[in-house]
């Protein structure tokens, strides 16, 4: 493999030059931001895999900056491989520390993510448009099946998973439609899937945050008289 082959993926870029999507670039800006937003939340809150969570949106903002300068092979995984832990990562705390599962069950049920991804991935590549966002497709409809199950036990937790499942929907869709729109909009819409995932990403880790605040999780809300969510 040549580390250093060059990719064009992407509308913004027209060339090898560094500078190529410059927007695309500076977009990635905003992980920092969301992470530096959630970094002053978190101080004093003892939430250890929460600031994971933080350092790991930073490696998220680095790698996509990266990969929109150098555009080349190693730049991609610098790219994609935070992005993926960060998956992993946040599936796991759910796991534990919302779900309630401990041990091997928490551990069991996040390596489940990946036969789910490697079935469902290429069925979304079969929707029309979707193109190269069928990756991510998957990990929206995940946080809405979440959402689903935690309705009747945690409801403000369901709420904020749906809320993030909604606003991922929306940057896949702004990555969709990046090389489709490219014609009449030269600077392509990548950029809005970093501004937006961004804003998801830091926003997915405020409601764990939220929820370790609270102390609950969906075992011990079972024993408690259940309320309509809303």
């Amino acid at each position: 493999m040549d580390w250093h082959q060059q990719v064009n993926n992407y509308c913004e870029r027209l060339g090898p030059d560094y500078w190529a999507e410059p927007i695309n670039a500076l977009t990635n800006v905003a992980f920092v931001i969301a992470a530096l937003i959630m970094a002053w939340r978190l101080r004093g809150q003892r939430a250890p895999l929460a600031w994971v969570l933080v350092g790991i949106l930073t490696a998220i903002g680095i790698g996509s900056f990266l990969f929109h300068t150098h555009a080349t092979i190693w730049a991609m995984f610098a790219d994609v491989l935070p992005i993926l832990l960060f998956i992993v990562v946040y599936i796991f705390a759910v796991n534990r520390d919302v779900l309630g599962l401990q041990g091997w069950r928490a551990y069991g049920l996040t390596a489940l993510f990946i036969p789910y991804a490697a079935l469902t991935a290429p069925l979304f590549s079969q929707v029309p448009g979707l193109g190269s966002s069928a990756s991510y497709a998957p990990v929206a409809l995940l946080i809405a099946i979440y959402a689903v199950g935690l309705m009747w036990v945690l409801p403000q937790v369901a709420r904020g998973l749906a809320i993030g499942a909604v606003l991922l929907g929306l940057s896949i869709t702004f990555r969709s439609l990046d090389m489709p729109l490219c014609g009449g909009v030269p600077q392509g819409t990548h950029f809005l899937w970093h501004v937006l995932n961004g804003l998801m990403l830091g926003w997915m880790i405020e409601v764990y945050r939220r929820h370790l605040l609270t102390g609950r999780t969906a075992r011990t809300a079972e024993t408690l008289p259940r309320r309509e969510p809303g």
